[in-house]
């Protein structure tokens, strides 16, 4: 697919990547860049987003599952949970990518039946 301004900005939205408000691209997981080349490797915007979700389950390892601070105690979201979500997500678009697919094929059968000869 070839990128514009639009799918950048749908495919992010799928990705749950916005840009927050006074920020920019940085301060996502994937750079304009990356969102073009997402796209440009794609057939669709959901074999995209698929692609995408499973990057973004790459990107996960390392992350911090809870912290305290003195007598605080603060936990987040499990890993296991947001890996699991990701991978969800991937599979997801994935077969709405596959169903799509299937939609646009046609064909049909035909059965002949051959001539009684004498």
């Amino acid at each position: 697919m070839e990128p514009s301004v639009a799918l950048r900005a749908r495919l992010r939205k799928l990705l749950n990547e916005v840009i927050p408000a006074g920020g920019t691209e940085a301060d996502t997981n994937f750079l304009d860049a990356e969102i073009d080349l997402l796209l440009t490797e794609a057939e669709s915007l959901n074999g995209a987003a698929s692609v995408g979700w499973m990057e973004k389950a790459g990107l996960l390892q390392g992350d911090i599952e809870g912290y305290s601070s003195g007598t605080e105690k603060y936990d987040l979201t499990s890993l296991k949970d947001r890996l699991s979500h990701a991978l969800a997500m991937a599979k997801q678009y994935a077969d709405m990518e596959y169903a799509a697919a299937g939609k646009d094929a046609s064909g049909f059968m035909i059965r002949v039946c051959p001539p009684e000869v004498l």
